[in-house]
């Protein structure tokens, strides 16, 4: 039960954290200097937690080729939702919702809501998962997700205003994109923690590793859009400190234990 509750209250945070950036966005708006150094900040985190954290503990579950092939399903799941159905996740995609793509946002929502509760999902599973694993992969994946919620929230409100959205409506829809992070969690506490200890293990590595083939595609989606359109400098600086952030919490946690 003690468990149950401490994960449901981390997806409950990351969703809120979303909503937040919502919610911002809703009200006041944000220029797109400041959204993008927090898409860079987001992408360090998410690469961050998937190379100091994801990859050297899913090793010691996951063959090579095991590890691989996890990493490579999500990263071509990511990539095929974005090229087929749309943009798998607003932050990362926050360079394409130019004027003609927001006016069009009522041909769009039905793949845009797909897109997005297939990421926010993921989102939740990967902190149920990092929660069970424990250690530095509970901290690092926790500041990772919420990190990145808040740009998503952020470009997600944008985008909706610029549909033409009232702000409670844009609001509304914020919200009920980013509970299926809620519905990620849940899932992780219906499929984690049963069974054979050693069967547990791997299939906890398996969902990980392919969180983080997710997260890579993310991270490298987002400072590539925002490299070719905006300052540089900002971008590499913000992806660097979300690199070393995690490199910083997985280091010291590590430490510890």
């Amino acid at each position: 039960m003690e468990q149950s509750i401490s994960i449901f209250g981390r997806v409950v945070v990351a969703f809120l954290l979303a909503v937040a950036g919502g919610a911002i966005s809703s009200a006041v708006g944000i220029s797109h200097r400041r959204l993008c150094g927090l898409i860079s900040l987001a992408a360090g985190t998410l690469l961050g937690v998937t190379v100091f954290s994801i990859l050297p503990e899913c090793r010691h579950e996951l063959g090579w080729w095991q590890l691989v092939v996890a990493l490579a399903s999500g990263y071509v799941v990511f990539l095929l939702i974005s090229k087929y159905v749309y943009h798998v996740c607003p932050a990362c995609a926050a360079s394409h919702f130019d004027e003609a793509t927001t006016h069009r946002f009522s041909e769009i929502a039905s793949a845009l809501i797909i897109a997005l509760a297939v990421h926010s999902t993921m989102d939740g599973l990967a902190v149920a998962a990092g929660h069970e694993h424990g250690g530095e992969m509970d901290a690092t994946m926790l500041i990772a997700v919420c990190v990145h919620k808040i740009p998503e929230g952020l470009a997600l409100g944008a985008l909706l205003l610029g549909a033409g959205f009232t702000r409670g409506k844009a609001l509304t829809w914020v919200d009920a994109v980013e509970a299926t992070t809620v519905l990620g969690g849940l899932i992780g506490l219906l499929v984690l923690g049963h069974g054979d200890t050693g069967r547990q293990a791997w299939w906890l590595a398996a969902i990980l590793a392919h969180a983080g083939g997710g997260f890579v595609f993310l991270a490298t989606h987002a400072v590539l859009g925002e490299l070719l359109k905006h300052a540089k400098a900002v971008v590499l600086a913000n992806f660097i400190l979300g690199v070393a952030i995690i490199g910083a919490v997985a280091l010291a946690v590590g430490h510890t234990h």
